[in-house]
């Protein structure tokens, strides 16, 4: 399937969705199906303000292959353009007489429902429209990251292209290039070439490389496309340069006050709301073995500072995460049961109450295990660019987390997931992570 054709089934899927929404608009307003009088009374003004759309969604970049091929990054992109057209679609039904409509309730049921089923077409639309025709691609890289992503593009990732081959980036020059790669490019029909092009060993293949722009080769950087197919960034492909590029301890004001202000109320609301749970759950911490209600630990938050964090108790002792007063420690029969429904979290509400925690972010680690991962970890501390919080992305996706124990693999993994939050923040990222959170405790398969 070629790019113009996916921009041309896009457009008709875009306006297909305003008309819709429009008529499904009317009919939950007046509570009966829309007569034709009605229905094209209201078509003539919303038809500007659909080709007013389109317009915008163009200038987004809403029919350019990106958005056809990382579709991760649709919602973020659609809800920005979304704003735009609310605030334009305000400006006409108000300011300019000709459109002007009643009720205005009409206006706000439609911007309501058309958002939600644009944002369904764009992300599940292109399902309806039968099996699609994947571009044919190269890979230039090296090293493990290009193997798992070879093996994840052709086994079925959502990204609409496969890998004919790879070019070893360490093997170059062994390689006529010529021949062995620009030829083949052409004579294979290659649309795609994914590229390393932070590794030193590029250099030489660059000209060559520049001359398929003008064949309509599009060329996507490995670093995008690794982080698009696994949701994480490729720990062993950074630099500092790349630290730089993209992260940045500056504060994003209206970002952090919103999600300040999600904290608040969500945090108190249901904190209030559980602490109806509290007696049970005292009462069966006691009778179980008599111990304490509570258990309070340090953890690592924003900025390398020390928070005091508490928990129901789940384990017959507060080892503090000490190696020293593990051994003979255990999880209660109560414990398991508080973990497993993740009860025993619900006191750390009013840590994102007070500030020092929140609803998203990176989870907060023992004191004593930083240390040690800031030494063996390159970039470890960049996660302590961002206040912690009770859930995140790395708890959603990394399937084998570290658990108590020190555990580098793994922790590199996990870090390689927060580094995907931290740059990728977003209200809806955020809402996204919610969402999975909660499917996850009604399912309690959550890690």
């Amino acid at each position: 399937m070629r790019p113009t054709r996916d921009s041309v089934i896009l457009f008709f899927g875009d306006l297909a969705v305003f008309f819709v929404s429009l008529w499904l608009t009317l009919a939950i307003r007046h509570l009966s199906l829309p007569s034709e009088e009605i229905f094209l009374e209201h078509l003539a003004p919303f038809s500007v303000l659909f080709a007013v759309w389109v317009v915008v969604f163009y200038i987004a970049g809403l029919y350019e292959r990106r958005s056809v091929l990382f579709q991760t990054e649709l919602p973020r992109l659609l809800l920005k353009t979304q704003f735009v057209n609310i605030a334009l679609a305000v400006l006409f039904f108000y300011a300019v007489p000709y459109f002007t409509i009643t009720p205005k309730t009409n206006l706000f049921i439609y911007l309501f429902i058309s958002f939600g089923f644009i944002l369904f077409w764009r992300l599940y639309g292109h399902g309806f429209l039968g099996p699609r025709q994947k571009y044919k691609a190269v890979i230039i890289g090296t090293g493990e990251e290009t193997d798992e992503l070879v093996e994840e593009i052709n086994n079925g990732s959502h990204l609409d292209f496969s890998f004919l081959f790879t070019v070893d980036l360490n093997e170059l020059d062994g390689l006529d290039i010529q021949t062995d790669i620009i030829e083949r490019v052409y004579s294979e029909d290659v649309r795609v070439i994914v590229v390393d092009l932070r590794h030193p060993g590029i250099e030489p293949l660059l000209p060559h490389l520049y001359n398929l722009i003008f064949s309509h080769v599009r060329f996507f950087d490995m670093h995008h496309v690794y982080q698009e197919a696994f949701t994480r960034v490729p720990l062993s492909l950074v630099r500092y340069n790349w630290f730089l590029e993209n992260v940045s301890a500056s504060p994003r004001i209206m970002y952090d006050s919103f999600k300040r202000l999600m904290d608040i109320l969500l945090s108190g609301t249901v904190g209030l709301a559980s602490l109806l749970l509290y007696p049970a759950v005292i009462i069966a911490i006691k009778l179980e073995d008599g111990g304490p209600i509570f258990i309070h630990q340090e953890r690592v938050g924003k900025n390398n500072q020390r928070i005091r964090v508490t928990k129901f108790r789940t384990m017959a002792t507060d080892d503090g995460g000490e190696e020293d007063r593990k051994k003979g420690n255990h999880v209660t029969r109560v414990g398991g049961f508080l973990r497993k429904t993740r009860i025993d979290e619900l006191p750390q509400l009013w840590n994102v109450l007070s500030g020092s925690l929140s609803l998203i972010g990176p989870r907060p680690e023992l004191p004593s295990l930083v240390r040690q991962y800031e030494e063996q970890i390159p970039y470890y501390d960049v996660r302590h660019l961002i206040k912690p919080g009770l859930s995140g992305w790395a708890q959603l996706y990394h399937k084998t987390p570290p658990k108590r124990d020190m555990d580098v693999v793994q922790t590199k993994r996990k870090l390689s997931y927060d580094l995907y939050y931290i740059i990728n923040r977003s209200p809806t990222v955020d809402l996204a992570i919610a969402l999975k959170t909660l499917k996850a405790l009604l399912s309690r398969s959550g890690t």
